[in-house]
């Protein structure tokens, strides 16, 4: 579990981010959430956004995958929304909290 102060820097990092995944008309499926799961392996914060056609919106997506992958919500603003985990991998650059 991730404080105030932690989620704070985390979202000062996501600034800079790009969505890398976009959640559309077909919503979260297995496969949307095992590439979800990669990439917050590899990258361990992870910006990702809800398009128009979604009948999700950001906060319901974001809780949605939080509980699926066992990430940290850190903020959703709009369709954007971010999460956070920490890589269990030796040879990923780990965000320090």
């Amino acid at each position: 579990m991730i404080n105030s102060g932690q989620r704070a820097k985390l979202r000062s990092m996501a600034q800079t981010l790009n969505p890398i995944f976009h959640v559309g008309k077909n919503g979260i499926n297995e496969n949307f959430i095992r590439d979800i799961d990669t990439a917050l392996e590899l990258h361990e914060l992870i910006k990702l956004s809800v398009l128009r056609n979604s009948d999700l919106n950001a906060k319901e997506s974001m809780a949605i995958l939080c509980d699926a992958t066992k990430a940290e919500p850190v903020t959703a603003i709009g369709s954007k929304f971010v999460i956070y985990r920490r890589s269990k991998r030796d040879d990923v650059e780990h965000i320090e909290l």
